[in-house]
């Protein structure tokens, strides 16, 4: 199992790429099997999530195969494979995306319920209320999910749910929508970049969609979907990750191939703190500025504060003049780096939904254990500015959504190894 060994690092400077986005290529990828024409994929990343998902289409019978860095090409032509067993879904939630694409095109799906990271109970009640309203038939048994459909009809579903809109939700209903008979409405539908990603390329498969980025998604079924081209947009969590980097060390660096409109939340509070940001079409210059504030922040379904950029600022909180008050509202247990940040020597401590972080507080070095992705990158932070040497331990976690992370930190001036222990 490897680790990260850090050193505390001076400015982080220079320029870096962003790479293509894990959840949206997860969807994309599962969209293979609405088709049985050839689909391509352009800037996907090297992730053990994609490697996962791959696993998970192959034992379908998808063939896969990666011709060049970054290119992936699916055919699921001569699919038959309608089960994602429990050893492939246990290792990423993200594989019970192909429900809805088998169900359209299969009439049948049995996927093991969904693993993931240990960040709160995350329920799939909306995915199958909105295949059921589609006309599915849903069991479940020995920990399977099974759904059978003759032909899905459109409908009008409401896919709120406690904590807001659904991702995972919006993206397995909007597949089945596109090969039900009639018209579906998804009213309360996920407006994040990936969505509108996915929506993207299903209109090029020859999906009829509307209203994708808004929270009403209309979908005109059609009888058949053809093969497509597309290229995955940047990961908008990872491009958050840098520029927190940036700012939690004084930095001045140069974001390359980003989408700036992504990331407005996490781009206006850093400047409300001082950071410096300069914006292009796929370019963000941030620049630290002197000593920062305290900040507030709640996180929300897109386009508000995202909840996978809120451990970073935890660690970025650290180092802010005063308290800040971090309210988590999507996932009730995603508080689990607070521990191990203490262990950096941070004032913070959880109340209820509520971090309390207190600084500036010198961090010192310490042997740290990851809890699940966006943890790992909280605590990669943190060691950057703790004296010292720092181990952060369990970082397959980091490899499920950052791609080659030491190498693009190292080429930002970081001293990083990753040893296998």
């Amino acid at each position: 199992m490897d680790k990260f060994i850090i050193q505390k690092s001076c400015r982080l400077k220079g320029r870096v790429r962003v790479s293509g986005a894990k959840n949206s290529c997860l969807a994309l990828m599962a969209a293979s099997l609405l088709t049985d024409e050839p689909l391509e994929l352009n800037n996907v990343p090297n992730l053990v999530d994609v490697r996962t998902m791959t696993r998970v289409l192959e034992n379908m019978g998808v063939g896969i195969s990666r011709s060049e860095p970054g290119k992936l090409s699916l055919d699921s032509s001569r699919a038959e494979g309608l089960k994602a067993p429990y050893d492939l879904v246990r290792k990423m939630r993200a594989s019970y995306y192909v429900l809805g694409p088998l169900t359209a095109r299969k009439g049948k799906a049995e996927v093991s319920l969904p693993g993931g990271c240990a960040i709160g109970q995350r329920p799939i009640d909306l995915h199958l209320k909105g295949l059921s309203m589609l006309g599915a038939e849903i069991s479940t048994s020995g920990g399977y999910i099974y759904v059978r459909a003759d032909r899905l009809n459109g409908a009008r579903i409401n896919l709120t749910g406690q904590s807001g809109s659904s991702v995972g939700a919006t993206v397995n209903v909007l597949m089945a929508a596109t090969l039900a008979r009639g018209v579906t409405v998804l009213e309360g539908a996920a407006a994040e970049p990936e969505i509108v990603d996915l929506a993207w390329m299903l209109k090029a498969m020859g999906a009829k969609v509307e209203g994708a980025g808004t929270d009403v998604i209309t979908i005109e079924g059609v009888a058949s979907l053809g093969g497509a081209s597309h290229t995955v947009i940047p990961d908008r969590i990872e491009t958050g990750t840098f520029a927190v980097a940036a700012a939690i060390t004084g930095g001045d660096v140069v974001i390359a191939d980003c989408c700036p409109e992504h990331v407005q939340s996490v781009t206006d509070l850093l400047e409300n703190l001082g950071v410096k940001i300069e914006k292009a079409r796929k370019t963000l210059l941030v620049r630290a500025g002197g000593e920062m504030p305290a900040f507030e922040l709640c996180t929300a379904p897109y386009p508000g504060f995202p909840t996978d950029m809120q451990a970073q600022f935890c660690a970025l909180a650290t180092q802010a003049e005063g308290t800040s008050v971090i309210e988590e509202n999507i996932f009730e247990h995603r508080t689990l780096h607070v521990s191990e940040l203490a262990r950096f020597g941070a004032d913070i401590k959880v109340s209820g939904r509520k971090i309390i972080v207190r600084g500036p507080t010198p961090l010192s070095s310490a042997p740290v254990m990851a809890s699940d992705l966006r943890a790992s990158a909280a605590l990669v932070l943190a060691a950057l500015v703790a004296d010292g040497s720092s181990e952060i331990h369990r970082i397959y976690h980091l490899d499920r959504g950052y791609e080659h992370l030491e190498v693009k930190l190292a080429r930002l001036g970081v001293k990083i190894m990753r040893v296998s222990t």
